[in-house]
């Protein structure tokens, strides 16, 4: 059996005890090193009792590392198990191996953000800024914004995570690389002046600052993960939320 074991959104402790029952019992297990970060290693591995193996993308996409039909086997994900498209596929590649799954689902960014006062259900599609290289500048994350914006609905950002080069985009860098696609594109979705909420350790601290664009770019948010908000259409209530963050 695959087990797909969701670790939560902050530290080791998010886990919840059906999940840390489920990962006790298994023969092997796995954290996913590739979609998010996971908690503590050493901790993780202490408050289980099992060595626990981080695997890296290729090992995750290209290999059956984790099908093992004779094994139970725990696939330790951070947040919830399938709010990552890899996920699902690797779901899709046991069932058709005929391997039997389980899911025990915790904690994710997709409902913690509930916290900053937004109302979830007017939340559009989820961007993600990607950390521009040599032939590869994506601009998708922009487009997702504009979109979201048009229809008045706020859009949740997340930010590119490298755990195998220890890289983790910080809510300044995003800022900074969402204004040179708007020098580029001038769209107006994103400016200096943009409202723009950046959070940090929700789930822990939950540290929260609402600034424009431009002040944000070189304030000191907290620990990492980062992720932004770009507000859409305000409720009045959702206006007097977001003041507490200024």
């Amino acid at each position: 059996m695959l087990k797909f074991i969701g670790l939560g959104i902050y530290d080791e402790k998010d886990m919840s005890l059906r999940g840390l029952e489920e990962a006790k019992k298994c023969d092997a297990l796995y954290a996913d090193g590739y979609t998010s970060i996971i908690p503590d290693k050493k901790k993780l591995e202490a408050l289980i009792g099992k060595e626990v193996k981080v695997l890296k993308r290729q090992e995750i996409e290209e290999t059956d590392i984790l099908l093992d039909a004779k094994k139970d086997i725990g696939f330790l994900v951070g947040g919830d198990p399938f709010c990552a498209t890899t996920h699902i596929e690797l779901y899709m590649r046991a069932a058709k191996k005929g391997i039997k799954t389980k899911v025990i689902h915790s904690s994710s960014i997709f409902s913690a953000i509930a916290e900053t006062g937004l109302q979830i259900y007017k939340f559009g599609k989820t961007a993600s800024v990607a950390r521009p290289e040599k032939n590869f500048e994506p601009e998708s994350a922009y487009d997702v914004i504009a979109e979201n914006k048009a229809r008045g609905l706020h859009t949740l950002v997340l930010l590119d995570i490298k755990s195998e080069e220890n890289y983790f985009m910080g809510a300044g860098e995003a800022i900074k690389i969402l204004l040179s696609i708007e020098k580029k594109r001038g769209g107006k979705a994103v400016t200096k002046d943009t409202e723009v909420l950046a959070i940090a350790s929700l789930g822990g601290a939950s540290i929260k600052k609402y600034a424009t664009a431009g002040a944000l770019m070189e304030a000191k948010i907290g620990p990492k993960p980062h992720a932004l908000i770009i507000p859409g259409t305000l409720h009045f209530l959702e206006k007097d939320a977001l003041e507490l963050f200024r």
